[in-house]
C-alpha cells in the first residue's frame, strides 16, 4: 500500500441547488407553497407581488421585456404623489369631518370601540375542562382540595378518562394520594357520568351508579342494575360482551341468555366515553390545487391560484439596475445575484403550474367514466401509465400528486385517490377492476346486510365471484377493514 495521484474522468450527475429548490417546489402542498412564496418576497427585494387586480398581460415578468421611457416613469411617479397627496390622512380627517356635520347640526362619529371585537363575536364550543372546572368552582370544597382538583381535570385526557397514575399527582400536589382519591371521588360526579375514571369497566360502574333507579325494565323484563347482573358484567365479562358470547356470559352469572341480552341492552345505552360529547376536532380546510369542469363536452383543467402571491422582478430594482449608473462591485453582483434567484423561482412556479396540469389532464384521459359516472368506473391505474403518457418521471409524477386535490363532480378528492391496484375478473377478461370499487362494493354489502345474520367475508368472496369479480377471502378481510367495517361475528345483533 501507498499514496498516489491519480487523473480520473468520471461523469457524475449533479443537483444544483436551484435544481434542488425546483424539486422541492413540485411535492409542496398549497399552503406550504404559499409560505415558501411569502418567505422568497421577505428575503428577495428583486421579488416584488402584483397587485390581485392588476392587468396580467401589462406586467414585466422577465428582464428582457424592454424598459419603459424615463418620461414615462416620472410621470408615473408625479401621478402617483399627487395620488397620494389627495388620500393623505388629513384628507381623510376632513372628508370624516365633513360628514359629521349637516347644516348647522353635528352628529357624532361612530368609532371602532362602540362596536365589539372579532373575538367576541366567534363562538367558542365549551370544552371538557371548561365545563368541569365550572362545576369544580360551584363545588363546596376547600381552596387547597380545589387546587387538586384542578390538577386532576388537567390530566384528564379528551375520552373523559384519567390516564395519569394517583402517585403522580399526589406527589405534584405535594399531598398523600388518599386526599387526592378523595378529591377525585368527587369531581367523578360531576356531569357528564364517568368522567374522571381511570379505565372502561370504572366508567360503566360509575354511570351506573348515577341512574336514579335500582331496576331496569327492557323489553318487559326487570333486571337489577346494582349489584347483580349488569354489574357481573361489567366487571367480569367485558370481553366476552364484547365477542357477543351470551351463551358463556348467562353461564357463569347463572342467568337466561334473555336476561343477559336485556342487561346487554342497558349497557348499550351507557357512554363508554363520557368526553366525546366535548370533543373538539379540529376542522382543516381543504382548497383545491385544480377543478376539473365539463365545458363544450370537454373537460377542463384550471388551476386555482386564488390567494397565491403573484410574482414579478420588482419595477424599482429594474429601473435601477438600467439607469445607466455603476453601482460598486459588491452592490453589482449583489442584485444580479438576487436577479437569478427571482428569475428562477418565477420559471420554477410556472414550471410547477404546468406540470400540474399536464398530469391532472392525463389523469382524466384514463379515468373519463369515473368523472362521467362514478365511482364504479373508476379503473386501476399506476404512476408509470401517467408518466409514459406525458413523457415525465415516475418519481414526477408522485410528487405531483403528493398532497394536492382536485374539485371535480364527485367531489374534492386527493390526486393519489386515481391511483390503485387492479383486481382481475373471474373470465380472465383484459377489463381489471379498480381496489377501490371493490371496497365501495363491500362496504353497500355490508350497509344492506341482515343485522341478525352478518355476512361473513367468504360469503362476501362468493357475491363478488358470482358478479365476476375473483378475489380471495383474506382480500376481503384486508378491504373491509380498510374501511374500517367489523367483522360478522362483531356486526352480529341478537336483538
Amino acid at each position: 500500500m501507498k499514496l498516489r495521484l491519480d487523473l480520473r474522468l468520471s461523469q457524475k450527475l449533479i443537483m444544483t441547488p436551484q435544481l434542488q429548490q425546483a424539486i422541492k417546489l413540485l411535492q409542496l402542498s398549497r399552503l406550504e407553497l404559499q409560505q415558501t412564496l411569502t418567505q422568497h418576497l421577505m428575503e428577495n427585494p428583486l421579488l416584488d407581488e402584483m397587485a390581485p387586480d392588476a392587468d396580467e398581460a401589462g406586467e414585466e415578468w422577465n428582464q428582457d421585456k424592454p424598459e419603459a421611457p424615463a418620461s414615462e416613469a416620472e410621470e408615473a411617479a408625479t401621478a402617483e404623489r399627487e395620488t397620494a397627496e389627495e388620500l393623505s390622512p388629513s384628507s381623510w380627517e376632513d372628508y370624516f369631518d365633513s360628514d359629521r356635520r349637516v347644516g348647522d347640526t353635528e352628529y357624532p362619529s361612530s368609532s371602532q370601540d362602540d362596536f365589539p371585537s372579532y373575538d367576541q363575536t366567534v363562538v367558542k364550543a365549551q370544552s371538557l375542562e371548561d365545563h368541569l372546572l365550572w362545576q369544580l368552582g360551584l363545588s363546596g370544597l376547600g381552596d387547597a382540595d380545589k387546587a387538586i382538583g384542578r390538577l386532576l381535570i388537567g390530566n384528564i385526557d379528551d375520552d373523559g378518562y384519567l390516564r395519569t397514575p394517583i402517585q403522580e399527582i399526589a406527589a405534584e400536589a405535594g399531598v398523600t394520594p388518599e386526599r387526592v382519591e378523595s378529591v377525585l371521588s368527587h369531581i367523578q360526579t360531576f356531569d357528564p357520568p364517568g368522567v374522571g375514571a381511570r379505565d372502561l369497566e370504572e366508567c360503566l360502574l360509575i354511570q351506573l351508579g348515577s341512574l336514579d333507579r335500582t331496576i331496569g325494565i327492557v323489553d318487559g323484563r326487570r333486571i337489577r342494575l346494582k349489584g347483580s347482573l349488569v354489574e357481573g358484567i361489567i366487571k367480569h365479562h367485558l370481553k366476552d360482551l364484547e365477542k357477543k358470547h351470551y351463551a358463556r356470559i348467562a353461564k357463569a352469572l347463572n342467568a337466561t341468555p334473555e336476561e343477559v341480552f336485556a342487561a346487554a341492552k342497558i349497557l348499550e345505552a351507557l357512554e363508554p366515553k363520557p368526553g366525546r360529547p366535548y370533543y373538539q376536532a379540529d376542522n382543516y380546510v381543504i382548497v383545491p390545487d385544480v377543478f376539473v369542469v365539463k365545458n363544450e363536452g370537454e373537460w377542463v383543467v384550471l388551476l386555482n391560484d386564488d390567494g397565491m402571491p403573484r410574482l414579478r422582478i420588482s419595477p424599482y430594482y429594474k429601473q435601477l439596475m438600467g439607469s445607466g449608473k455603476n453601482p460598486s462591485d459588491a452592490t453589482k453582483a449583489y442584485l444580479e445575484e438576487k436577479l437569478r434567484g427571482a428569475q428562477w423561482i418565477i420559471r420554477s412556479i410556472e414550471q410547477r403550474n404546468k406540470t400540474i396540469i399536464k398530469v391532472v389532464g392525463s389523469i382524466i384521459k384514463f379515468q373519463e367514466e369515473f368523472f362521467e359516472k362514478g365511482v364504479q368506473y373508476l379503473k386501476p391505474l399506476v404512476l408509470k401509465q401517467v408518466a409514459e403518457d406525458i413523457g415525465l418521471h415516475e418519481s414526477t409524477i408522485s410528487r405531483v400528486t403528493a398532497n394536492k386535490y382536485m374539485y371535480c363532480p364527485q367531489g374534492i378528492l386527493e390526486l393519489k385517490y386515481f391511483f390503485n391496484t387492479g383486481i382481475q375478473r373471474a373470465d380472465h377478461s383484459q377489463d381489471e377492476l379498480s381496489s377501490v370499487t371493490v371496497r365501495e362494493m363491500i362496504r353497500k354489502m355490508v350497509a344492506e346486510e341482515d343485522a341478525q345474520h352478518p355476512l361473513k367475508d367468504q360469503e362476501i368472496a362468493a357475491r363478488l365471484k358470482s358478479q365476476n369479480i375473483l378475489i380471495a377471502r383474506r382480500t376481503v378481510a384486508k378491504y373491509r377493514s380498510e374501511v374500517n367495517i367489523p367483522s360478522a361475528s362483531q356486526r352480529k345483533r341478537f336483538f
